[in-house]
């Protein structure tokens, strides 16, 4: 009997050490089978601007490599709110991705009012950051020629010029400029870049805080001027372009940068999260693939997911104690 029963236990034993050495990928079902069928990228603002952009290159890329359709699926609204939930709600089986920008995951829990339709530090597993953007003060070409003039007639005229802004984080940073400027501004509130800079075209506001992707083609074709980036990092598409502080002759006015990261629907199985994130940095580091963002005012980055959640998660904490200093409020 106690032969029989050191036998058992031999052969569990056996059978557990054979477990725990398979590789986690052949642990979890349809990871190493990844992916089999179509990928939805969930972009929740309007076709055009940057995070749409980011997207649909990455996209192409990784249907290339996969072999499988990847769909690019615009969901605007509720400052990204409505696209989130989407993902939030989805399958945790890696075929259904958001596009997820600082304002997702940072700017709305920050200034929230009412509880959000999803919860970013519960509902998602981060990939990886995909791009860190530079946000531009532009003007129409029959505009101010410099920050200078633009505060001066903001000042000559208080509360009549207006601004247009998308994303939370650009609300912010107008607002933030305004008030150091010493300026009354009236802010008109637009659901993403492509819309901001057709509000800045058509003359409904005189200035707009956004991203470079949208409005490089019309700065450069000359419709449009950037008056000034909104941080410090080098911008080789617009090379001479000084920084808002330096522009505007307030040192202290602090860097406003937006970012794109990629995350899934929490309880994504690990395997196909790293299997994402390795294609992230793949895609990443092939030339062709960065000079194309590049092109778009859109600085290529890649991370782990660890690194991505550890730092989506200090942002927060830093944009939620700005955004309580600052007393602003968002309508």
């Amino acid at each position: 009997m106690r032969r029989a029963m050191g036998a058992s236990m031999t052969r569990f034993l056996l059978l557990l050490v054979s477990l725990l050495a398979l590789p986690a990928a052949a642990q979890t079902p349809g990871a190493q089978s990844f992916p089999s069928r179509p990928i939805r990228i969930i972009v929740p603002f309007p076709a055009g601007g940057p995070t749409d952009i980011n997207a649909r290159i990455i996209g192409q890329k990784m249907s290339e490599d996969f072999g499988q359709p990847v769909i690019i699926e615009n969901r605007p609204g509720a400052n990204t709110a409505l696209g989130a939930q989407v993902v939030a709600r989805a399958e945790p089986d890696g075929y259904t991705l958001l596009a997820a920008m600082d304002t997702t995951l940072v700017m709305n829990p920050a200034t929230a009012t009412a509880p959000l339709t999803y919860d970013p530090f519960r509902d998602f597993a981060t990939i990886s950051l995909t791009a860190k953007n530079t946000s531009l003060l532009t003007v129409r070409a029959d505009g101010p020629k410099s920050v200078q003039e633009l505060i001066a007639r903001a000042k000559a005229s208080p509360g009549k010029m207006n601004y247009g802004a998308g994303i939370i984080t650009t609300r912010l940073a107008g607002y933030q400029f305004a008030r150091s400027a010493g300026m009354t501004v009236q802010l008109i509130p637009y659901k993403g870049s492509a819309d901001v800079v057709a509000g800045l075209l058509s003359g409904s506001v005189d200035f707009i805080v956004d991203g470079v992707a949208a409005s490089l083609p019309l700065i450069q074709g000359g419709r449009l001027r950037a008056l000034a980036k909104l941080n410090h990092r080098p911008l080789p598409v617009l090379p001479d372009l000084q920084p808002l502080a330096v522009a505007a002759g307030i040192p202290d006015l602090p860097d406003m940068s937006s970012w794109i990261g990629l995350v899934a629907p929490a309880g994504t199985p690990r395997p196909v999260i790293d299997k994402l994130a390795r294609e992230v940095a793949t895609i990443y580091a092939d030339a062709a693939v960065a000079d194309r963002l590049e092109k778009a005012g859109i600085t290529a980055v890649s991370s782990s997911p660890e690194e991505f959640d550890a730092f989506f998660r200090s942002e927060a904490e830093h944009w939620t104690k700005v955004y309580r200093e600052s007393g602003i409020k968002l309508e």
